[in-house]
C-alpha cells in the first residue's frame, strides 16, 4: 500500500510541477510536457515492481504505437482554438480525430505484422 501511495505522490508532484511551469513559461512547459516523462516513470514503476524486462520492453514498443496517433490533437486543437471553437469542443473534435487516428494506426501496423488489440 506504501508503493501505491508513492507512486501516486511522486506521478501527481511531476504533473502539477510542470503545469504551474507552463502557467508562467510556455515553451518550458510544453517541452516538459513533451517529454516522456510518465512513460519513464511508468517503465521505472514496472521496473522496481516487477523487474520483468521482457514485459518493459513490449510496453515501450507498444507505448510507441499508441503515441502516434495522439500528435495530430497538438495541431487540431489550436487549429479549431483560432478558427473560433471554444475550448471544450476543440478538445472534443480532436479526441474524435484520435480515436480515427488510433484506427488508422491499428491497420498499419497489424500490414507491418504488430498486433495492437
Amino acid at each position: 500500500m506504501t508503493m501505491i501511495i508513492v507512486k501516486y505522490a511522486v506521478t501527481a508532484l511531476v504533473v502539477v510541477a510542470i503545469s504551474e511551469i507552463a502557467k508562467a513559461y510556455e515553451k518550458l512547459g510544453a517541452f516538459l510536457g513533451a517529454l516522456p516523462v510518465v512513460t519513464i516513470m511508468i517503465l521505472f514503476w514496472l521496473f522496481i515492481e516487477t523487474k520483468d524486462t521482457e514485459k518493459i520492453a513490449q510496453y515501450s514498443t507498444l507505448t510507441f504505437w499508441y503515441v502516434i496517433p495522439t500528435l495530430p490533437s497538438f495541431l487540431i486543437i489550436p487549429m479549431l482554438l483560432k478558427k473560433g471553437f471554444n475550448f471544450w469542443a476543440s478538445i472534443g473534435i480532436a479526441a474524435a480525430a484520435t480515436f480515427v487516428f488510433f484506427g488508422l494506426i491499428i491497420l498499419i501496423a497489424r500490414q507491418l505484422g504488430v498486433k495492437l488489440i
